[in-house]
């Protein structure tokens, strides 16, 4: 009997989440593999394996000096980051310092633009 793969991908599609969580977990069962496991290789082949290289979408903004207009730094960073004055005044006192960690290209550069026009000097990393 030949296996019918539009059949079997019906069947699926009429199938509710919890029927088919059991039917991944029984395949997982039958044949001792992990779906999880095979995803992660899988996602990795599909953009080229190893020889893809990943676009950075995360960026820190570090403060590397406060400059000679100290107060408008410190409300630059207040302005950025949200901080109060005491938390803004002892990060621009202890630069270098991450002012904002992990956030997207656009918003980091936006805050190093920020901390130059106001007399700091700051890079995106």
């Amino acid at each position: 009997m030949a296996f019918d793969k539009d059949a079997f991908l019906t069947s699926l599609d009429s199938m509710s989440v919890m029927e088919l969580n059991e039917l991944v977990k029984a395949i997982e069962e039958k044949f001792g593999v992990s779906a999880a496991a095979m995803a992660a290789p899988a996602a990795g082949g599909a953009a080229g394996g190893a020889a893809a290289v990943e676009e950075k979408t995360e960026f820190n903004v570090v403060l590397t000096g406060a400059g000679a207009n100290k107060v408008g730094v410190i409300k630059a960073v207040r302005e950025i980051t949200g901080l109060g004055l005491k938390e803004a005044k002892d990060l621009v006192d202890g630069a270098p310092k991450n002012v904002k960690e992990a956030v997207s290209k656009a918003d980091a550069e936006a805050a190093v633009k920020k901390l130059v026009e106001a007399g700091a000097t700051a890079e995106l990393k």
